[in-house]
């Protein structure tokens, strides 16, 4: 991996219309908060989106570890959304199905006891996906990643993921690489050549699959990563598109 940070968002490859873009949503589209409820798309986001995946006939998805219906609540209908690291994905104009998966009641109960034995830290439920915030109390962290990966460990067919001020359990196999090289294979991402963009450790996978198929990664931000190329924060990422709106206006 690389920290290289020569990579800004002037040196990243222009958009061709054979791309496949994948775009991770929290600290990629929209800065990180320490309440994850209020992250939102700029206002003109969804215009700028929207146009660009029109461009790329289609070929534009939101891939994000928020549930598909946290997702879908905050982003276009129109585009392509994969929620749960790409576990749930739904087609532009697709609304989510109800939610009648969860993670086994015993793991639950037991991320729920260590969870209310910290303060600062939240369960969150998002299907069959824990996700463990420690945002508020960020001393918690290794203790908690401690404890965490004990239960993944212990629990049949599911894994251990550390985030952002985060920290995922989820079923083995659950991962934005393993969405995204099933994406490739069907209309409209197929012989395309996929970018990947994303900001954080969960966003890695992808953006290694999307090397191994042809294209690339994106950093977004500090820190070690296989990308090939880096964005300095979310603010470089849409001046880059929409400079792409711009030049195919």
């Amino acid at each position: 991996m690389s920290e290289d940070p020569k990579s800004a968002s002037e040196m990243v490859p222009v958009l061709s219309a054979n791309h496949a873009l994948f775009l991770d949503f929290d600290g990629t589209l929209a800065p990180i908060q320490d309440d994850p409820d209020t992250v939102a798309l700029p206002d003109f986001g969804r215009d700028c989106l929207s146009s660009i995946a029109q461009f790329l006939d289609g070929a534009l998805v939101l891939i994000s570890g928020r549930g598909i219906h946290d997702l879908s609540s905050r982003t276009p209908l129109e585009l392509w959304r994969a929620g749960g690291h790409g576990m749930d994905v739904c087609a532009p104009g697709e609304r989510p199905a109800p939610n009648t998966q969860h993670a086994p009641a015993s793991l639950t109960a037991s991320v729920q006891g260590i969870v209310n034995t910290m303060e600062g830290v939240r369960l969150e439920h998002k299907g069959k996906v824990l996700a463990v915030h420690y945002r508020h109390n960020a001393h918690a962290g290794p203790a908690l990643a401690e404890h965490l990966k004990l239960l993944a460990d212990a629990t049949e067919d599911y894994g251990f993921q550390h985030g952002k001020m985060v920290i995922e359990l989820k079923p083995v196999g659950t991962d934005k690489g393993t969405a995204l090289r099933s994406l490739m294979l069907q209309s409209p991402f197929a012989g395309r050549e996929p970018i990947m963009i994303g900001d954080d450790t969960t966003d890695e996978d992808a953006m290694s699959a999307a090397a191994d198929l042809g294209g690339f990664g994106i950093k977004v931000g500090k820190g070690e990563t296989s990308a090939r190329h880096r964005f300095a924060d979310t603010a470089a990422v849409w001046n880059w598109l929409k400079g792409i709106v711009n030049e195919h206006a």
